[in-house]
């Protein structure tokens, strides 16, 4: 769980990043990334 917590963090992070330097396609790809490690934060919570 706290890996995880930890990945989406990062991915956070880099998104961040990616929208301030204006790289938009990297950008959108780490929002995905994020939404990734959001659902599995869930679904770990959830069982």
């Amino acid at each position: 769980m706290g890996n995880l917590i930890l990945q989406y963090e990062e991915a956070k992070k880099n998104s961040k990043q990616h929208m301030q330097n204006g790289q938009i396609p990297a950008y959108l790809n780490a929002l995905l990334e994020m939404n990734k490690y959001k659902r599995l934060i869930v679904a770990v919570v959830a069982n």
